[in-house]
């Protein structure tokens, strides 16, 4: 009986094993932060062409676009991996517990990076394959390399890289780049910041003990909320200018002003509970901003349609 169990259940573990291994390497690409970046690719390709486009070519941008992410991702744990294994937030990666080992994670990352960019180029145009090479690279040797280590703006110029995607999505539709695109991109680098300092705020410890130098570990809560309060009016504003750069309809600049003011109440919420010396809750203001994300994006998906 058991030498007839035997090989079932060898066979069982060897697909857990399977399954182990694939989870760590799709792990290494961080899927939640690339189904963020697609949230705002769809749109812009919208946009770019006021309707939709083919389903070969939006397929084959979200895949390049996804690879692309997967590919700066990985690299990223690739380069990070020693103050990953430190922090609380990270300590369970791939490269942290020893799933994946370094140099398989490099060439992954490597390899991911060079299907994308010749996806792009074969099945788009050579300008989306020069934006998404730009954007990993960028994200790799800029922000992780350069950026992050050395300054409290890190996030600030390395969030570029994540505004990439509006870029890449409106040329792959058009071949060409716009005023429009760049207001999207501003939307995009403009949250990003009030994104990231929230999310810092509340693993500030975890920063901390790994010595990276993001805003909310070298300065005060209040401070970090009142340029999270400036930037979030910015970003507003840039949201709102897209509706005469882009020749959306009325009904564009009145939703944008209602998730704007609801963001900006947000904001100011948490500036005023740090003034007051309440309770910041910071991650409020983490979830709201990607659900503003992807609504306001929507709502440029539907107004390009309309």
């Amino acid at each position: 009986m058991t030498s007839t169990a035997n090989p079932y259940l060898h066979v069982a573990l060897r697909r857990r094993q399977v399954l182990a291994v694939i989870g760590a390497y799709v792990a290494l690409t961080k899927p939640r932060i690339i189904e963020l970046l697609l949230v705002t690719t769809v749109p812009a390709m919208l946009l770019a062409g006021r309707s939709l486009p083919s389903i070969g070519l939006l397929a084959t941008t979200l895949i390049g676009g996804a690879l692309a992410a997967g590919s700066a991702n990985a690299l990223n744990c690739y380069l990070d991996r020693d103050i990953d294994s430190i922090m609380h937030r990270t300590a369970n990666r791939p490269l942290s517990r020893s799933a994946v080992s370094p140099t398989s994670a490099l060439i992954f990352g490597l390899i991911l990076g060079a299907v994308s960019v010749i996806e792009f180029w074969i099945t788009a145009n050579w300008l989306s394959a020069v934006l998404a090479f730009g954007a990993i690279a960028f994200y790799v040797l800029i922000y992780t390399a350069l950026l992050k280590r050395r300054t409290s703006s890190n996030i600030v110029w390395g969030g570029a890289a994540g505004c990439m995607p509006v870029l890449i999505g409106w040329s792959a539709v058009t071949g060409s780049l716009a005023w429009a695109p760049f207001v999207l991109f501003g939307i995009v680098f403009l949250w990003t910041p009030p994104h990231f300092w929230a999310l810092a705020m509340q693993f500030r410890e975890d920063y901390a003990a790994a010595n990276v130098p993001m805003l909310p570990v070298v300065a005060s809560p209040a401070f970090v909320a009142g340029r999270i309060a400036t930037y979030s009016c910015a970003m507003v504003t840039v949201s709102l200018l897209l509706w005469p750069v882009a020749h959306l309809n009325a009904v564009y600049p009145v939703l944008a002003a209602v998730l704007g003011g609801l963001f900006l109440r947000e904001a100011f919420g948490m500036r005023s509970r740090v003034l007051s010396g309440a309770d910041i809750q910071p991650m409020r203001l983490f979830h709201w901003s990607i659900t503003y994300l992807s609504l306001l994006f929507l709502t440029v998906a539907v107004t390009a349609l309309w």
